[in-house]
């Protein structure tokens, strides 16, 4: 981390600087109230603690400031059994800049920052690129190598160095405990959207390309968009839903959403395919960005004997999707 006094910022998203720690970074001259996290869907318990890191800022006079990472840690440091992210690097910037806070530094996590002492981050880091005042973290906090910073660690340092913690209770979602990324991660694997939204806050939405397919769907009558999503993010189970397509442009249409392995004509497929049937739209998506929004299970993916009872079917399902949507 290169400390210094004045530099311009990646990229701003609203009001909102976005800085790299391999960039000149200015430290706050009136000290900062900060958080740390992967913040991976930026969900209802992150935006619980970025509240109070803005409320906690405002009080004090300080720069609010969210500090996360250009990949899950546990990328790094347990490859082999890293969960897949509810959101790409470029959603989570922009649900970051929605919550208001005045600036997020993107720390880049390598094998070498896996292994760096809690007590190192905190001076370099968080005294001393950002002039911490306050530090806002949930109970449950650990960071540093081996996980051995936590917040005792950070209240001890803090009266040395001239910070205060505030370890803030999370948020719940009833008996079944914390909203947490992984609760989200168990419910959209179990195709339970209305959980998983709830915890999120919103319709999980994953972005993409849209490619060329083998065009079946068009040869059935449906033509759809088959929308490229990258390995690491974290699609729903397989099945039919209802949902959101938006294009660059901002314009948005309902859809129909196929999601599976098409067992109707392929025994064995190497991976799902996420195809959206735009309802009443006839253009060319080839090639373009795609923001798709899950909104309502309709079915699980099914194997049908003949193509004429799949093409019925997939009739039922536009309708089905019409209807939930209020297209």
């Amino acid at each position: 981390m290169r400390v210094v006094t004045a530099g311009h910022p990646a990229i701003t998203l609203g009001s909102v600087d976005v800085w790299r720690d391999d960039e000149p970074f200015p430290r706050p001259a009136e000290g900062s109230a900060v958080t740390i996290g992967a913040y991976d869907g930026v969900h209802r318990g992150h935006q619980h603690v970025i509240a109070e890191v803005r409320r906690v800022a405002a009080a004090q006079g300080l720069r609010s400031v969210v500090v996360t990472f250009d990949r899950h840690p546990a990328s790094v440091v347990r490859p082999e059994s890293a969960p897949k992210q509810l959101t790409d690097p470029d959603q989570e910037l922009e649900l970051l800049a929605a919550t208001g806070v005045d600036a997020t530094l993107v720390i880049h996590f390598d094998e070498a920052r896996s292994k760096e002492p809690a007590e190192e981050f905190v001076r370099e880091v968080l005294v001393g690129a950002l002039n911490a005042r306050t530090i806002v973290v949930g109970e449950d906090f650990h960071f540093g190598h081996q996980r051995k910073g936590n917040n005792a660690l950070l209240a001890a340092m803090g009266g040395e160095l001239g910070f205060t913690v505030d370890g803030i209770d999370l948020l719940q979602r009833g008996p079944e405990g914390a909203v947490s990324s992984t609760a989200i991660r168990a419910a959209l694997s179990a195709g339970d959207l209305e959980s998983a939204h709830a915890m999120l806050g919103r319709p999980h939405e994953v972005r993409g390309v849209v490619g060329h397919g083998d065009a079946r769907a068009r040869d059935l009558g449906f033509r759809t968009a088959n929308v490229a999503i990258d390995e690491d993010v974290l699609l729903p189970k397989d099945g039919i839903y209802a949902g959101w397509y938006e294009r660059p442009d901002g314009a948005t249409h309902p859809t129909a959403i196929s999601l599976g392995r098409r067992p109707t004509f392929y025994e064995h497929a190497a991976s799902s395919l996420l195809e959206a049937h735009l309802l009443d739209f006839a253009g060319d998506l080839y090639g373009e960005t795609a923001r798709v929004r899950f909104v309502a299970r309709l079915r699980d993916e099914q194997k049908f004997d003949a193509v004429d009872d799949l093409v019925a079917q997939m009739g039922r399902d536009v309708e089905r999707a019409r209807d939930v949507l209020g297209a």
